[in-house]
């Protein structure tokens, strides 16, 4: 009996998800397909970079969270390996931070796992064709980031303190600083998130992205 007809011409993806039950169903819809082929797939970013050079793939799906390298470092990462590479990333995660860090790493699109069968399939023909696919409820996400400066790595660190629950004596000690300087970091996260205190902050950067549990 004859196996199964390849085609040279379809689509080579790479898929990346730290769940295997994920991937088992993305490769059954992407192989279903005659113009698109699974050529490899990995649990993680690093191992993600690797199979990419190996494999050359013409798309690749990513997830944002996975151990030992998260999407948005294995996207920035290839894409300065490979300035043409097309990634969509592929996630549950609808944080405006979330969906803005992943583009301007480099992605080229951004769905949702429960995305219907026939949007990721466009997705993935769009962003081959070289256009971006970001849905219109992605689009609004990103347009509800708020305009803020940028919250420096310090004020970061405090800001994912405050959301584990730490009073100011807590994070000066964690972070051997002075607890009169944590005031100055909180004050500064209030004002650049634009809410009035402790506990909005650590809500809006939980919603937002900004910190992740």
């Amino acid at each position: 009996m004859d196996g199964p007809v390849i085609n040279d011409e379809a689509i080579r993806i790479l898929v990346v998800d730290d769940q295997f039950v994920v991937r088992m169903g993305l490769v059954s819809i992407i192989d279903a397909q005659p113009d698109m082929r699974v050529v490899a797939e990995a649990v993680n970013g690093r191992i993600a970079i690797e199979l990419f050079r190996r494999h050359s793939p013409q798309i690749t799906l990513m997830d944002l969270r996975m151990p030992v390298m998260d999407g948005i470092e294995a996207t920035r990462s290839v894409i300065s390996e490979f300035p043409e590479a097309r990634i969509i990333i592929l996630t549950t995660y609808e944080g405006e931070e979330d969906i803005y860090r992943a583009l301007h790493a480099g992605a080229r699109g951004y769905l949702l796992k429960d995305a219907l069968r026939d949007e990721l399939l466009s997705a993935i023909r769009a962003v081959h064709s070289g256009r971006k696919f970001i849905p219109p409820g992605i689009a609004a996400r990103l347009a509800e980031r708020i305009p803020m400066n940028d919250l420096t790595t310090r004020e970061l660190e405090v800001l994912g303190l405050i959301v584990k629950g730490m009073n100011n004596a807590d994070i000066a000690a964690a972070l051997s600083i002075s607890k009169g300087t944590v005031k100055i970091h909180v004050n500064n996260i209030l004002s650049k998130m634009g809410v009035s205190d402790r506990t909005q902050a650590a809500t809006a950067a939980i919603k937002r992205g900004i910190v992740h549990l």
